[in-house]
C-alpha cells in the first residue's frame, strides 16, 4: 500500500508541553491534542470505502456531471488532504482529507469509464428488421433462449447509429450455437428502465456491456457464411464463446440428466442447460450464489491447486529445503485462477474474484500475509479502478460486505484464540464452528443487500449452506478438479459423472430448504435508502475500526438503520410496464393481471405468480383499504366521484386525483408507485420521465 494511505505523524508530543504563554487558550490547545490523537481506524480501508462510495453517489446522481466538476473536487480534495496531513499534520483531519479524496476519486473513475463505455443505443421500437452479427452468448430466458449477438449489420441503421450488441429472444426451437454468424429477423427495442425505486437498472448494465438493444425473434435465426469478425478481440471473443459452449454442453451430457444443467453452470458458467425448477430452488433456498462464478469458485479452483501443488513439491526433499514451496504453489494457483477466469467467460464478476484471488496469491508471493483487511482494501480499490459500475450491484456489495465481515471476524476470533486457548486451531470441532461462524457472519452481513434489491431473504439459507457447503467443498470441487486433470488423458467423463452425482445432493438440499416449503413469511418491508446506508455504516464501521470505538458505531449504526427501516411506509401498490399490478394485501403480496402490457415487472416481485386476474371490474381488499379496478374509462369519473380506497384505470384521465391511477400515465412514466405512511397518507410516488444520463437518454418521444 502506498506510504500515503498510512496514519499521519501525530504531533501530539510537540504540543503537549506548550507553555500557557505563547498566546493560545486551553480550549484551543485541548481540542488540537484531541486532534492529534492516534486513530482506531484502518486509513487503507477507510480509502477503499470512501472510493467505492464515490463511485456509488456518481451513478444516482439525477444530471450528468461535467469533468470541470469532477476534476474540481478532486483537486480540491486532493489539496486538502496533503495541507491537513503534512502542515498540520492533525489526524482526524488528515482522515477526513482521506475520505473527501476517496469519495471524489471514485467519482471520478466512475465518470471516466462511462465515458469510454457503452455503444450506440437503439432509441424507440423498431419495426421488424434484420440483424446479423454472431453469436457470442446464449442465456435462458422465460420466453425462451436470449441470443447475445455481436452486430455485423442492421437493416435500416448506419454504422454510426448501429449498436455494437444485441440480445434477442428466440421463441423456438434454437438450431445455432456460440460463435455462429447468424441472421435474425425480428423487433428490437430500447433496454428497458426500471419501474420502480432502488430497481434493478437494466439500462446502466447495459451500457456498460455494450449492449444497445433487446427485443425478440420472429421465426427462428438462420446460420450465415460469413467468417469471423475482423480485430483480433472481437474473433478471439467469439471463438472463445463457441469452445465454451461446447465445453458446457460436454459436461451437461457427461454430468447426467438431472444435475448436468448445474455442472456446465458451475464449470464453464453458461447457465442455459439448467432448468427453471432447479434455478428457482437454489434461489429460494438462498444457494444461488453457487450460479454465479465468483470468489467461492475462484477460491476453490485456486485454493485446490495451492494445496496440491504445496503438498505435492514438499514430498521433493531436494526442492524443499531449497526453495518455499509456498511460492511456486501460489503461482501455479494464480495461473489455474486466470485459465478458470477465460474459461467461465471473465464476467464482472468472475473478473472480481480473480481480483481477490491474484492479489491474495501474490501476497504469498512477495511474504505478505495472505488474508488481511489490507489486502481486502486493494482488492476493492482495484475492482473500482477497473469495474466503477459494479459497485451499484449486489453481486459487488454482497461479496465485498461478506468477505470484510469474514476477515474481521476471524482477525478478532485469532487474536482471542492467542489470549485464551494458546493458538490452538485444528480438530473437527474447529473446523465446524468455522463452518457455522462462516455461514453465520456470511449471512448476516448481506442480508441487509438482499432485503433492498429483492425484498427478501433465503429464510432457511444458514441452515441449507451449512448442509450444502460441505459437499461442495469437499466432494464436488475436488472431483471438478480431478475431471479437468483426467481430461488430457481421455478419462473425464467417469469423474463428471460422479461430479454430477455430488450435485445431485446439492440439488435435493435445495429443493428441500426451498422458501417456498418451508417459510412463506421471508418477504420484508422495503428497506430504503436511509437505513441501508446505516448498515453499510455498521459494517464498514467493523472492517475499518479497531477497539472500543468499533463496537460502539456497528451498534449505534444498527440500531439507527432499525429504527429507520421500521419507520419507513411500505410500498402498498405498484402499477408495473408489464401491466401487472403489484398489491399488499393481509396475507403478503399479489400479483394481479389487469393490462397486457410490454415492460418488465420489478425484480423483487419476479417470484410472485399471478394469483389473481381481474381482465374485468373487480375489487380487492388491499393492507391499506380496497381496491378498486375499473373495465370503463376514468374519463367517466371526477375525483369527487369516486369512492373509498384506490382506483385503477385502463383507459383515460384525471387529472390531480391521489387516489386514482391511470394506464396511459403509467406508461408515461414507467410505473407508478404508491406507499402509505403511519398517518395513512397517501405517498405517490413517480418516476423521472427522462434521466439526461449516458445509459438513460430522454426518448424523441419524451
Amino acid at each position: 500500500m502506498d506510504q500515503s494511505l498510512r496514519e499521519p505523524r501525530s504531533l501530539s508530543a510537540t504540543h503537549e508541553h506548550a507553555a500557557p504563554g505563547q498566546g493560545k487558550s486551553g480550549a484551543v490547545a485541548y481540542l488540537r491534542g484531541w486532534l492529534s490523537q492516534d486513530l482506531p481506524v484502518n486509513h487503507a480501508v477507510a480509502f477503499a470505502l470512501s472510493l467505492a462510495f464515490g463511485s456509488a453517489v456518481y451513478f444516482n446522481l439525477s444530471g450528468e456531471p461535467s469533468w470541470l466538476q469532477i476534476g474540481s473536487c478532486v483537486g480540491t480534495a486532493l489539496l486538502g488532504w496533503r495541507l491537513m496531513r503534512q502542515v498540520w499534520a492533525l489526524p482526524w483531519l488528515a482522515l477526513i482529507g482521506l475520505i473527501a479524496f476517496g469519495l471524489t476519486s471514485g467519482a471520478a473513475l466512475a465518470k471516466w469509464r462511462t465515458t469510454h463505455a457503452g455503444s450506440p443505443v437503439i432509441l424507440a421500437e423498431t419495426e421488424p428488421i434484420l440483424v446479423e452479427g454472431w453469436v457470442v452468448a446464449i442465456d435462458r430466458g422465460g420466453a425462451g433462449p436470449r441470443l447475445t449477438l455481436d452486430v455485423q449489420a442492421i437493416s435500416g441503421f448506419p454504422p454510426e447509429q448501429t449498436p455494437a450488441r444485441v440480445r434477442m429472444t428466440h421463441m423456438t426451437d434454437l438450431e445455432v450455437s456460440p460463435g455462429r454468424f447468424v441472421r435474425c429477423y425480428g423487433v428490437l427495442r430500447p433496454p428497458p428502465a426500471p419501474s420502480m425505486a432502488a430497481e434493478y437498472d437494466f439500462q446502466r448494465v447495459a451500457w456498460f456491456r455494450g449492449l444497445g438493444g433487446v427485443g425478440y425473434v420472429l421465426g427462428r435465426c438462420r446460420g450465415g457464411v460469413l467468417g469471423a469478425p475482423a480485430g483480433l478481440a472481437r474473433r478471439a471473443q467469439v471463438e472463445l464463446a463457441s469452445l465454451r459452449r461446447q465445453f458446457a454442453a460436454h459436461v451437461n451430457a457427461a454430468a447426467g440428466a438431472r444435475a448436468g444443467g448445474f455442472a456446465a453452470a458451475l464449470m464453464s458458467g453458461d447457465r442455459s442447460f439448467m432448468s427453471e425448477a432447479d434455478a428457482e430452488a437454489l434461489r429460494g433456498a438462498g444457494l444461488a450464489h453457487l450460479l454465479a462464478i465468483s470468489g467461492l469458485h475462484m477460491g476453490i479452483v485456486g485454493g485446490l491447486v495451492y494445496l496440491l501443488m504445496r503438498r505435492g513439491l514438499a514430498l521433493i526433499e531436494p526442492l524443499a529445503v531449497r526453495v518455499p514451496v509456498q511460492k511456486p504453489a501460489a503461482l501455479a494457483a494464480l495461473t489455474a485462477s486466470a485459465a478458470y477466469l477465460v474459461i467461465s467467460g471473465a464476467s464482472v464478476s468472475t473478473q472480481r474474484a480473480f481480483i481477490m484471488a491474484a492479489i491474495l496469491f501474490g501476497a504469498i508471493l512477495f511474504d505478505r500475509a495472505a488474508l488481511s483487511l489490507r489486502s481486502f482494501a486493494l482488492a476493492m480499490i482495484a475492482v473500482v479502478a477497473l469495474h466503477p459500475e459494479s459497485v451499484v450491484t449486489p453481486g459487488f456489495q454482497m461479496s465485498f460486505a461478506a468477505t470484510g465481515a469474514l476477515i474481521a471476524t476471524y482477525e478478532a476470533w485469532a487474536a482471542r484464540r492467542q489470549r485464551t486457548e494458546n493458538g490452538r486451531a485444528s480438530g473437527i470441532g474447529f473446523t465446524l464452528k468455522s463452518l457455522v461462524v462462516t455461514s453465520f457472519v456470511g449471512a448476516v452481513s448481506t442480508a441487509p443487500f438482499a432485503v433492498y434489491h429483492f425484498g427478501r431473504v433465503a429464510s432457511t439459507g444458514l441452515i441449507a449452506n451449512l448442509a450444502a457447503m460441505p459437499i461442495i467443498t469437499f466432494a464436488s470441487a475436488p472431483l471438478a478438479a480431478a475431471a479437468l486433470i483426467a481430461a488430457p488423458f481421455g478419462g473425464a467423463d467417469p469423474v463428471l459423472r460422479l461430479f454430477g452425482y455430488s450435485l445431485e445432493a446439492v440439488l435435493a438440499i435445495a429443493h428441500a430448504f426451498d422458501g417456498d416449503v418451508l417459510v412463506t413469511g421471508s418477504r420484508f418491508p422495503d428497506l430504503p435508502a436511509t437505513a441501508l446506508l446505516f448498515f453499510i455504516g455498521a459494517l464498514g464501521s467493523m472492517v475499518a475500526l479497531t477497539g472500543p470505538a468499533r463496537s460502539f458505531c456497528m451498534a449505534l449504526l444498527t440500531v439507527l438503520g432499525g429504527f429507520s427501516w421500521s419507520a419507513a411506509p411500505r410500498v402498498d401498490l405498484h402499477w408495473a410496464p408489464s401491466g401487472d399490478v403489484f398489491l399488499r394485501t393481509e396475507a403478503g403480496y399479489a400479483r394481479v393481471e389487469f393490462v397486457q402490457g410490454d415492460g418488465l415487472g420489478p425484480m423483487r416481485f419476479a417470484d410472485l405468480e399471478a394469483r389473481i386476474a381481474c381482465q374485468q371490474a373487480c375489487q380487492i381488499d388491499g393492507a391499506s383499504g380496497p381496491v378498486t379496478f375499473h373495465a370503463g374509462s376514468a374519463n367517466e369519473y371526477t375525483c369527487g366521484d369516486l369512492g373509498e380506497g384506490i382506483h385503477l384505470f385502463r383507459e383515460g384521465e384525471i387529472p390531480q386525483c391521489p387516489t386514482a391511477l391511470t394506464w396511459q400515465e403509467t406508461q408515461r412514466l414507467g410505473g407508478q408507485t404508491l406507499r402509505f405512511s403511519r398517518e395513512g397518507t397517501i405517498l405517490r410516488e413517480r418516476k423521472q420521465i427522462c434521466q439526461p444520463r449516458p445509459w438513460s437518454p430522454c426518448r424523441p418521444t419524451e
